[in-house]
């Protein structure tokens, strides 16, 4: 739409279902990459990306086009099939239901992106629950303790 500015930065975080360890290093940065072309193929910018063995960050620069909904979906969609069309794991890969998104101005970016950047770093000392938990309480975000994430059945 003409005459339509936004400035929106927006961290994504979203994990393997169950949170098992699931992505591999042997093909993690080709899963990277492939995410980062579905950013753009849906008309935002990618920034960064990186995570560990069970969960993914990815920072973007969001257009307004496009529901937030709709672009996780895509993601997590297209990435799963991706990784089981290729066989990267032992039975079906799926990521877990639903993500967290928080909001970041210009100023802090150099911050995030450092932070994403340094995710194995930042694990050495903290588990993925409790950083989860940390962004949704620093962020003011209400949740119930049992939504957070199924657990294996």
């Amino acid at each position: 739409m003409a005459n339509t500015y936004t400035q929106i930065h927006l961290h994504l975080v979203f994990a393997v279902k169950y949170r098992e360890g699931l992505i591999r290093k042997e093909w993690k940065d080709e899963l990277y990459k492939y995410i980062t072309g579905i950013v753009p193929n849906n008309k935002h910018k990618l920034m960064i990306i990186n995570g560990m063995t069970d969960h993914i960050h990815i920072l973007i620069g969001f257009r307004t086009h496009q529901s937030l909904a709709d672009l996780m979906k895509d993601i997590k969609q297209m990435s799963s099939l991706w990784i089981n069309e290729r066989k990267f794991c032992k039975g079906k890969f799926a990521w877990q239901e639903g993500y967290a998104a928080f909001s970041y101005g210009q100023s802090q970016l150099p911050q995030i992106i450092k932070y994403i950047k340094e995710q194995e770093k930042h694990h050495q000392k903290r588990t993925f629950l409790e950083e989860y938990k940390e962004f949704l309480k620093l962020f003011e975000v209400d949740f119930e303790e049992k939504y957070i994430f199924k657990d294996l059945e």
